[in-house]
């Protein structure tokens, strides 16, 4: 019987191992920060959606970023503040259209474009604004009901705002449940 014991040790660690890695790349490359299970229940993640509107949700390589990238967002300004990351987050938004935001299998809501500073162009609709003309030494990006914020008070942002509402506080008081909401 002494001799099973450190056989069952053995087989512990190589299932905990196996059970560890099961959600990391099938390749040689170093995974990629932001890579996890999206599929996970109740996680909170964003996945890129390609110009041609194809959602890819399930796949890895297209989760921008999880609940646990996000350091705290601020109800009152709509500052979501990322954790420090390897590839800054703007650069891996640029190839995508929209953004869709995730709580488990459930789409919470999708925001219509990631715009910056430089961006011309009038959004009605939820918005990422990677604002870098504040703050040049460190940009901040912000969940907007529009862009630019001028026009927030159209009658078309506050349909938009009001069809969003259900969601907002869904992502709001899940944020706040792991301590990550700012008032």
């Amino acid at each position: 019987m002494k001799y099973y014991k450190p056989i069952a040790w053995m087989m512990a660690i190589a299932i905990a191992s196996m059970t560890m890695t099961a959600c990391s790349l099938d390749s040689d490359e170093p995974e990629k920060p932001f890579t996890t299970c999206p599929s996970e229940k109740g996680i909170l993640y964003a996945c890129g959606i390609s110009q041609s509107e194809t959602r890819a949700a399930s796949d890895a390589q297209d989760v921008l970023f999880t609940e646990d990238d996000i350091e705290w967002f601020n109800v009152t300004t709509r500052e979501i503040k990322f954790k420090d990351m390897d590839e800054p987050l703007y650069k891996r938004m640029q190839p995508f259209h929209k953004i869709e935001f995730h709580l488990g299998d459930d789409a919470l809501f999708v925001v219509s474009s990631f715009v910056g500073d430089w961006d011309s162009r009038t959004f009605t609709n939820l918005v990422l604004h990677y604002d870098v003309i504040t703050d040049p030494n460190q940009g901040h990006y912000y969940l907007q009901d529009c862009y630019p914020l001028q026009f927030a008070d159209t009658d078309e942002v506050k349909a938009n705002r009001m069809k969003n509402a259900s969601q907002w506080e869904t992502f709001t008081k899940y944020l706040e449940s792991k301590g990550k909401l700012k008032k």
